[in-house]
């Protein structure tokens, strides 16, 4: 589902993009494998922390650096 924003813009919820992400993740556990399964855990959630990023919604400059 899919819904404008004042500005024009279309925006996914959450409920939808969780949906898309458990469908591929089921595609590849099925038709993959263990290790196709793990492998598009890893990269869903790499491109994740990079959307974030980019949006603006996570800012890894801000994090506490280990001494």
């Amino acid at each position: 589902m899919t819904y404008v924003r004042e500005t024009g813009e279309c925006m996914m919820n959450t409920a939808t993009t969780g949906l898309a992400a458990g469908m591929a993740l089921g595609f590849a556990g099925y038709f993959g494998g263990f290790w196709a399964f793990l492998l598009v855990l890893v990269l869903g959630a790499a491109g994740l922390i990079v959307g974030l990023v980019v949006q603006g919604d996570l800012d890894l400059r801000t994090r506490k650096q280990r001494r």
